[in-house]
Formats: structure tokens, C-alpha cells, sequence
């Protein structure tokens, strides 16, 4: 009953505020059907059966089905004040349809005898113009520019871009005071000298320098959501040498569910110009795998399992399970996901990947279907003091939670590795590079389909270059890069989890899936990039430092190694590389062995055993921490 009476005081609230515009256009109705029978007789005084109780009874009869349709085709749903092209179709839709459903009325009632033909097609054309017309009226009005405080000094805005977005971002600038859109760049030539609700498009962005200097422009907006990679970052040097405040749109998928709209912009950031090109994803088909299926994620608080859970919980899992060693990072996830996603239920387990006993327990409990083994220790540096620890987890913990999921009959297990585990120089790579090897022999003699995901650096992962750079930002400086020529290949934390989910749909089991990443970039470009967006000019405001390679770290990453032999998938921007099958009993021994120089601490012994499993890892003395 409460419930009931919540909807109706709602709806009681929505016809309120949509009383207006409700009583026009029902007022709209009689006004137009008198004004059809007055064309219809040539504007002359309208005849005495104008009055008779036939017209009357036609005029109720036909406000009924009117007002229906208006409600059916939902009329009402968009704010006259941004009216546009789909609100113009309702009506029409509205008014054609119920002439059409009037007709058999009028028959059936023996109205139509007394009733001019042409009067109802007339009616249709006339309402309907008093309905567009008294919208468009109104959206003029909102239109207006400087309808805001002018108290503000107004800026004068270029616009790059004169495209659906820019369209939209002018639209919305000229009902505001504070912004005066004094014209556009656009890189295709052939609409130079065009107009945009008033605005000229003025030139190509080569010519931004010399149009901000020209037209004394304040601010630039970049109305390109769509735009490339390498797009952003011509534009944005194009814009820093104007030295002109500058902001973007967010990108296409960001800008989706809402209008083009001024509160939109914000600054742009480094992913807008690291980030490869949007790769089109396989949704329906990931959505399938996903929805209504019990998943595990382990190391669920970090930047790639976090996000890992967020996009599972978006598909709809029947339960999802979270494996996370700090118990910090656990409750944030887990707050996070009870309240955007209150319906779906959580099973958190505070324990390593390594505590065979509770990992093997959360298994039988939970019973996933699919499992994303994320939980890894990753700081290169730090790692090549801490070896006993990078093995104990990277490999004796994958092998563990893969142990497990063969027991307790998980169909998919998908391992996230890293470029860093080809041709690896340090110990983090290695111990990556040996679970990799792991996964995919074990995945020769089970039922459980392993698959491994590889990609390079995530931008604004724990432990990147970029938080270590904007830390260094805070502080003015300098910004310390091991190496001028310094490559390595990136891509955003959301990306890296969309690659995971189109690979485990694609993966059969046994395959190394890689991503076409794209070209790498110099570490000392992203510094300098970081700087100018942070409004200052490298190596004059903020230094660059160069420090030397750390132990362990390569000049340039591989995403495959020569023997692998990538293969084209049926995904355009995704490859697999060719396992390198060992010896199942020597394997499984090594490890073995591995395990014991662990509990032994015996770091020698370890990175012996290491190089026997992974031939190309380049050896180095031990240093101690």
C-alpha cells in the first residue's frame, strides 16, 4: 500500500510540473479543429453546423483519441527548451495517428456524414505546427545567448572540431554569457567558410596559433571525442604553442547517455594522449559468457582486479568471489560494489593466493565457473631484492589457485601476465613468464581451459610511472626517467580489462593472447607531456632527470617472444601466441623445488631453478637490499 501510494504522489509530482505545457496542447486541440473548418470555407464566417451537436460530440470524441496519443507516443518526455528532430517526429506521429483512429470513430458514430472531408487532414497539419511552433518558440528563447550572469566576463572560445560534437558544444555555449564561440578549426577543408548556428569555421588546426593571436581568443575546446591517439597529441602541441587554456570532451563512450553540454569539458590528461584507439569489443557475446555465472577474481583490490569486478558486476554474475591480501583495498572494493551493484551477492576472502588450505576451502564453498587470477606482486625494482617473495607468489600462488581450479571443476581460467615476461632481464618477469608456462602445459591434461591475457603498461595502475610522475609534479620537480630513448607500450586500466574479457569468449585453452598495442612511447615524452598539461614548460619550470637504468629493467619491451609464432584471431586487434610445451614430470618437479628453496630461503638456489624453466632470462648477481 505504501508502495502505492510512493508511485501515485510521484506521478501527482510529474503531471505538476508538466501542467503547462499539458493545458497548451490540449488547448491546442479545439484551436485547431475550428481553424481547419475556417479554411476550409475559405476563411469565411463559419457555417451553423459549425454548433451543432454533431461537431461538438466529433471535437470531444476526437480530443479523447489526441490526448491518447499524446501519451502513447510520449510527447512529453523531452524539455521543450532542447527540443530537436525526435520531438518533431512524436508529434507527428501523434496527430497523423489519431486522424487515423478517428475516422472509423466518426464513422461507426455517424459523425463523418456531417463532416467536411478535408477538415481532418487540415486539423492534422495545423496542430501540429501550433505544437512544433509553440517548441520552437521556447527552444529560441533558451537559444538566446547571454541568458547568464553578466556580471562574468564573457571568453571568447575556438572550438576544434565542427563536427556532431562541436555542433552540440556551440549550441550550449551560445545560451551562456560566460562563453562567446567565435569560430572553428576542422581539418577537413572543405568546410572552411561553413557555418554552425552562426559560428564560422574559421580555418584547419595548423592555423590555431595564428587564429588565437587574430581573433584574441581565451579558451580552445577540443570537440573531438572520437579523435586518435596520435589526433590529441598533434592537437594538443598545436595548442600549447598558442598558449591558450585548453580542454576536451571526454570520449564517445563517456559522452553516450548525455548531451554535448559545456559542464562536460575537463582537462586533458595523459590517457587522452597514450591511449591506443578503441577497440571494438565482442559485448553481447562477453555478456553471455558472464551473466549468471559464479566468477572469482583474485587480487580484487588492486588496479587491474579492481576494475575486473567493476565490469563483471555491469554483466551481471550470479555471484562474484574476491580474493584480496589487504584487507584496505578489500573494503574499498567491496563498498564500492555494494553500492553500485546492491543485488548481486559478494563473497569476500581476506587470504593470499599462496594459503593452499583457504584457497582450497573458498573453492569448494564458492564453486566458481570462472576464474581471473589478477594477484601478483609487479614492482620490477623492488622485486630483484625480493625473489623468495616474487616466486612464493607469482608462481606458487598461480599454482595453487590453478590446482584449484581444476579440482573443483572451474570451466575458464584466465591468468593476466605481462610483456615484461618475454625475454625477461628481471625477476618479476621471470616469475610471470614461469606461471605463464604452467598455466599452459597444465592446460594440456585437464578440463579447465587456461588462458593467458599479455599486455604492456597500464596507465595509473599501483606502482606506474604516471602516479610516480604526478607526485613528482606536486613537489615542482624533477621528473626522474632512467633513459632518454626509454620505450615501453600502454594502455588504460579499462582497456586492459576489456582485452581480458574478449580474450577468455575467444581463448579455447592453451593460447597466449596479445594485443596489438599499438607504437611505444619514449618514458621522457610522457614526462614532458605531463609537465605541459600540468600548464608549465619542461626544462624550464619543471626538470627531467635522467638516472640510468635500474637492475633488471630493458630498454624496450616485447609483447611476444621469436618462437612463439603470433597468429591473426577472429578479433582484428588481437593475437595468440604459440605455448612452449616442457616436459610435464620436469616441470612439475622444478617447481617442487622451487617451493622448497622458498621455505628455505635460499634466493641462489631460486634463481638457478628460475633460469632452467626460462632459458632466456638473463641472470645477474645477486645485490643486496
Amino acid at each position: 500500500m505504501v508502495f502505492i501510494m510512493q508511485k501515485i504522489i510521484i506521478l501527482t509530482k510529474k503531471i505538476i510540473a508538466k501542467l503547462p505545457v499539458i493545458l497548451f496542447d490540449v488547448a491546442a486541440i479545439p484551436v485547431a479543429w475550428y481553424a481547419a473548418y475556417w479554411l476550409r470555407y475559405n476563411m469565411q464566417p463559419y457555417p451553423s453546423s459549425l454548433t451543432s451537436t454533431h461537431s461538438f460530440i466529433a471535437l470531444a470524441l476526437l480530443s479523447i483519441v489526441q490526448i491518447s496519443c499524446y501519451y502513447y507516443f510520449k510527447i512529453y518526455r523531452g524539455l521543450w527548451r532542447f527540443s530537436s528532430l525526435n520531438d518533431v517526429i512524436r508529434i507527428l506521429k501523434a496527430t497523423i495517428t489519431a486522424m487515423v483512429l478517428v475516422i472509423p470513430v466518426f464513422y461507426l458514430t455517424s459523425i463523418l456524414q456531417h463532416l467536411p472531408r478535408s477538415v481532418l487532414p487540415l486539423y492534422c497539419i495545423i496542430l501540429a505546427t501550433i505544437l512544433c511552433g509553440g517548441r520552437l518558440v521556447i527552444r529560441l528563447h533558451w537559444d538566446k545567448p547571454g541568458r547568464g550572469n553578466r556580471e562574468l566576463d564573457t571568453k571568447r572560445v575556438l572550438v576544434v572540431g565542427a563536427g556532431q560534437a562541436g555542433e552540440g558544444l556551440v549550441r550550449d555555449l551560445k545560451r551562456s554569457s560566460y562563453y562567446q564561440p567565435i569560430g572553428f578549426v576542422d581539418d577537413n577543408k572543405s568546410k572552411k567558410g561553413l557555418e554552425v548556428h552562426g559560428v564560422r569555421v574559421l580555418g584547419t588546426t595548423n592555423q590555431i596559433t595564428e587564429l588565437v593571436n587574430q581573433y584574441e581568443v581565451d579558451l580552445i575546446f577540443i570537440a573531438i571525442p572520437s579523435a586518435k591517439s596520435a589526433t590529441m597529441r598533434r592537437i594538443v602541441t598545436l595548442c600549447e604553442q598558442s598558449h591558450v587554456p585548453f580542454s576536451t570532451l571526454p570520449s564517445i563512450s563517456a559522452l553516450a547517455s548525455g548531451r554535448v553540454e559545456v559542464n562536460a569539458l575537463r582537462p586533458v590528461n595523459i590517457e587522452d594522449l597514450l591511449g591506443r584507439d578503441q577497440v571494438t569489443l565482442e559485448w553481447e557475446k562477453i555478456a553471455r559468457s558472464i551473466a549468471g555465472r559464479r566468477v572469482l577474481i583474485t587480487g580484487g583490490g588492486g588496479s587491474i582486479g579492481s576494475e575486473l569486478c567493476r565490469q563483471v558486476m555491469a554483466l551481471e554474475p550470479a555471484s562474484i568471489a574476491i580474493v584480496e591480501n589487504s584487507e584496505f583495498n578489500l573494503y574499498q572494493i567491496e563498498q564500492e560494489l555494494l553500492k553500485n551493484f546492491p543485488g548481486i551477492p559478494i563473497e569476500l576472502s581476506l587470504v593470499s593466493v599462496t594459503d593452499e588450505i583457504a584457497i582450497n576451502h573458498l573453492f569448494r564453498r564458492f564453486q566458481p565457473e570462472i576464474v581471473f587470477h589478477a594477484a601478483a606482486y609487479k614492482h620490477v625494482p623492488m622485486l630483484q631484492h625480493q625473489v623468495r617473495v616474487a616466486v612464493f607468489n607469482n608462481v606458487i600462488g598461480t599454482q595453487v589457485v590453478a590446482k584449484a581450479s581444476v579440482t573443483f571443476g572451474t570451466e575458464k581460467f584466465i591468468l593476466i601476465s605481462t610483456d615484461k615476461a618475454v625475454n625477461p632481464t628481471n625477476i618479476m618477469g621471470t616469475t610471470k613468464r614461469v606461471a605463464e608456462i604452467y598455466c599452459q602445459n597444465l592446460n594440456t591434461r585437464v578440463k579447465t581451459q587456461f588462458i593467458t591475457v599479455r599486455f604492456g603498461n597500464v596507465l595509473g595502475s599501483a606502482g606506474s610511472v604516471v602516479p610516480l610522475f604526478q607526485k613528482q609534479l606536486q613537489e615542482g620537480g624533477p621528473l626522474t626517467v632512467t633513459h632518454p630513448d626509454m620505450q615501453r607500450y600502454f594502455m588504460t586500466i579499462p582497456e586492459a580489462c576489456q582485452l581480458i574479457l574478449q580474450a577468455m569468449v575467444n581463448g579455447e585453452g592453451g593460447e597466449i593472447f596479445v594485443l596489438d598495442m599499438g607504437e611505444p612511447v619514449k618514458i621522457s615524452y610522457l614526462a614532458e607531456q605531463m609537465i605541459r598539461l600540468a600548464g608549465k614548460e619542461p626544462g624550464r619550470d619543471i626538470m627531467i632527470e635522467y638516472t640510468g637504468l635500474r637492475p633488471g629493467e630493458k630498454m624496450y619491451e616485447e609483447l611476444f617472444h621469436e618462437t612463439e609464432q603470433l597468429t591473426s584471431t577472429k578479433h582484428e586487434k588481437l593475437f595468440k601466441a604459440r605455448f612452449r610445451e616442457l616436459d610435464w614430470n620436469d616441470l612439475t618437479q622444478t617447481i617442487r623445488m622451487l617451493q622448497v628453496a622458498c621455505i628455505e630461503h635460499q634466493d641462489e638456489e631460486l634463481l638457478v631453478l628460475l633460469k632452467s624453466l626460462v632459458p632466456e632470462f638473463q641472470l645477474e648477481p645477486m645485490v643486496e637490499a
